[in-house]
């Protein structure tokens, strides 16, 4: 009934439905988006040997993430202002983590608090946090996070400054929005989105809505250091993930840190155009790292056939991202479940072409 057979489909459906200004924000990346384009080849390039004869009638796609069993091996990115998707689209996201028992990614600069979001997600939520200008307001939501019950911190480490994206600067983006000419033709060009968003509220930046919490999208975050990371271990008592990692020794630093896993990610080539695609790098940390320490997955993952080459690769889970929110501006919460269906069925008969009925280990 969604039409949503591939995640391309909810790309197409989604381009349709979402005015350009929030299409390109959501789908751009950085520079000449030359990195999201060899990111998608080195995906391709990964082949997957089928076998035969393997008794492959019963298969379990479920996952080990710190203790505890999830329904899949993917959970869901940290995405700032996922409503501007669809209204209540974060909620969406919440339901969805909690029916599967799936890490739900909280950033910063989500549109619903991170309050409600995990109390949704039925504990099912990780924060994600930006270290920014001096770090007292990245204290401050450290300190909110542990109040809120979080258990699992995502420091992302690959944002020292916002990345250029030329798509969105053309059409003007900025939180809240600035509504001048073009972007007045762009909403009106595309009433089911305005109207919904006009009746329901637009987003807000909802994590610095009360005194004390001011957050500026655009400030530096050049400051953090090694310094900052151990201040963040000292004063964190629950898991800690840093995210946005590529490079091998900068990992074997992190795990001499005492961090408890690392996400290798290109942040979606949404900050530096020219990363070397993230699913090599993963190849390499996970020999730098040996095989047992955790290692997640984010960039560029469509399909279950992607989520079982990040597997291969070295990969202890992964995380899906912009799809979803594709998926939600396609069929909302219909469209949502429907494509993770899909993803959920792509692995599972990925498996079993290639003869196996449970995810590889490191």
């Amino acid at each position: 009934m969604t039409g949503i057979h591939s995640s391309e489909d909810a790309r197409r459906i989604a381009r349709r439905r979402l005015p350009w200004m929030v299409f390109d924000y959501i789908d751009g990346a950085a520079g000449r988006e030359v990195g999201a384009s060899r990111n998608r080849a080195a995906l391709d390039e990964i082949s997957l040997c089928p076998r035969i004869l393997r008794d492959v009638s019963e298969r379990d796609i479920g996952a080990q993430v710190f203790g505890t069993r999830t329904q899949a091996p993917f959970g869901i990115s940290p995405m700032g202002m996922c409503n501007l998707s669809a209204p209540g689209a974060d909620l969406m996201l919440a339901r969805l983590a909690a029916r599967e028992a799936v890490p739900l990614g909280v950033s910063t600069v989500a549109s619903t608090p991170l309050e409600r979001l995990i109390e949704v997600a039925e504990g099912n939520a990780w924060f994600q946090l930006y270290f920014s200008g001096d770090g007292s307001g990245t204290f401050k939501l450290m300190e909110r996070a542990k109040s809120a019950g979080y258990q699992t911190l995502i420091l992302t480490v690959d944002v020292p400054e916002v990345g250029r994206r030329p798509r969105e600067l053309r059409h003007g983006f900025a939180m809240p929005f600035r509504i001048g000419p073009w972007q007045f033709l762009d909403f009106a060009l595309h009433p089911r989105w305005s109207l919904n968003t006009l009746f329901k509220g637009r987003p807000e930046m909802a994590n610095f809505q009360m005194p004390g919490y001011a957050f500026d999208r655009t400030e530096s975050r050049a400051k953090a250091d090694w310094d900052t990371l151990r201040a963040l271990r000292d004063q964190w008592p629950g898991h800690l993930v840093v995210k946005g990692v590529l490079d091998p020794q900068d990992a074997l630093d992190l795990k001499k840190a005492g961090v408890d896993a690392i996400q290798v990610s290109s942040h979606g080539s949404r900050q530096l155009d020219s990363t070397p695609p993230p699913i090599h790098a993963l190849a390499d940390i996970r020999q730098a790292v040996g095989a047992d320490f955790p290692l997640f997955y984010d960039t560029g993952l469509c399909g279950g056939e992607d989520v079982v080459k990040a597997f291969k690769q070295g990969a202890n889970f992964t995380f899906l991202g912009r799809i979803l929110q594709f998926a939600i501006a396609a069929g909302g919460e219909d469209g949502l479940n429907a494509l993770w269906q899909v993803l959920r069925d792509e692995t599972s008969i990925t498996l079993a072409q290639i003869g196996e009925t449970a995810l590889p280990a490191p």
